[in-house]
């Protein structure tokens, strides 16, 4: 069965409708931490939203993701066997307190400190390692627990680790197929593209992921296609080029742009941006002639799914759920997953 999966921040669990459980088989909760070598959550009332959001839809599957951009203490957890029993004792200890049905691990990434956090050297063997002691506590609790984890988009997670040997631990592998380009570079372009477009300088895309991923022996059926409901901005692009504002030099970097709703909101078509397209990328982006934004719409994601069920992967995720508060993605996601039927 393909899922359909969702980040959802633990502060907007008591937003999350019964419309929208329906429409996922699996919430993953951001996020839990790392503190002194244990798992740790701030959940505040989130057992009632639990609770709530079970009644609307008793299949889903309600998972911890521990980590995210910047989370640190995976390293030093991970390092030796007393402290990886340490953390999965810990992080079972969570999933036992809140009725959760698994751990998701969003670590950010092995190898290397680029988001500001420890490494060493040997994270990429004791990924595995740490990952096997998750699975261990998790099947000695209950069958069919899950673990999961999300992994950067481009192929340098799959060279920085096991992935052959991760791939036999984690019942699926979600790729974080956006952010690709923006976030350090001043040339502006697609961050969520599913092909490599000439037009576009850098030749991160969904096709390379998965096929880096699926060269390094996970199994295209573990495989969940990520995709944004934000977007990444570049301002001051100096000039129009050959592609209206695409693969121009830009003032700014791509940041954080904005979410999904507010460019319906107050974006596409208004304050002279226009709606481009990428027929190569198979992605939209906007520009009004110094403003250069890059997201994905019903359309490109709809092209998504389709390569999604093409190429045999295991399903759909996407960061994240506040994104898109009109539920539009999310229920179009699910329409297109089932062959176009009413929401459940």
């Amino acid at each position: 069965m393909k899922k359909v999966i969702g980040y959802v921040n633990t502060n907007d669990l008591a937003k999350v409708t019964g419309q929208d459980a329906a429409c996922m088989d699996v919430i993953n909760i951001a996020f839990g931490g790392i503190l002194e070598g244990k798992a740790v959550w701030n959940a505040g009332t989130a057992a009632k939203e639990l609770k709530r959001i079970r009644e609307y839809h008793p299949e889903i599957r309600i998972v911890l993701s521990v980590g995210g951009w910047g989370a640190d203490g995976f390293s030093k957890a991970a390092a030796t066997k007393e402290s990886r029993e340490k953390f999965a004792g810990s992080a079972l200890d969570l999933v036992k307190t809140y009725d959760l049905d698994g751990i998701d691990i969003d670590w950010e990434y092995p190898g290397t400190s680029l988001a500001g956090i420890a490494s060493d050297v040997k994270d990429g063997e004791n990924y595995v390692l740490f990952l096997q002691a998750l699975r261990s506590v998790l099947d000695g609790y209950h069958e069919g627990m899950l673990l999961t984890a999300a992994v950067g988009g481009d192929a340098y997670f799959a060279k920085l680790t096991d992935m052959n040997a991760v791939g036999q631990i984690l019942d699926y592998v979600q790729l974080m197929t956006y952010d690709l380009q923006g976030g350090f570079q001043k040339v502006t372009g697609h961050h969520a593209a599913l092909y490599h477009s000439g037009a576009n300088l850098i030749d991160a895309c969904v096709e390379k992921a998965v096929g880096a991923f699926y060269g390094a022996g996970v199994p295209k059926e573990k495989l969940i296609l990520g995709v944004p409901f934000y977007s990444r901005q570049w301002d001051g692009v100096k000039g129009e080029g050959c592609y209206h504002g695409l693969g121009m030099e830009a003032e700014t970097i791509g940041a954080y742009g904005g979410d999904y709703g507010e460019l319906k909101e107050n974006w596409i078509g208004r304050r002279g941006f226009v709606r481009y397209w990428d027929d190569t990328a198979k992605v939209p982006y906007l520009f009004n002639g110094s403003t250069f934004v890059s997201y994905d719409d019903t359309e490109s994601i709809g092209i998504k799914i389709d390569y999604m069920k093409e190429q045999g992967l295991g399903g759909v995720m996407f960061w994240e759920y506040k994104c898109d508060p009109s539920g539009e993605l999310l229920h179009f996601i699910r329409q297109k997953m089932d062959g176009e039927r009413e929401d459940r």
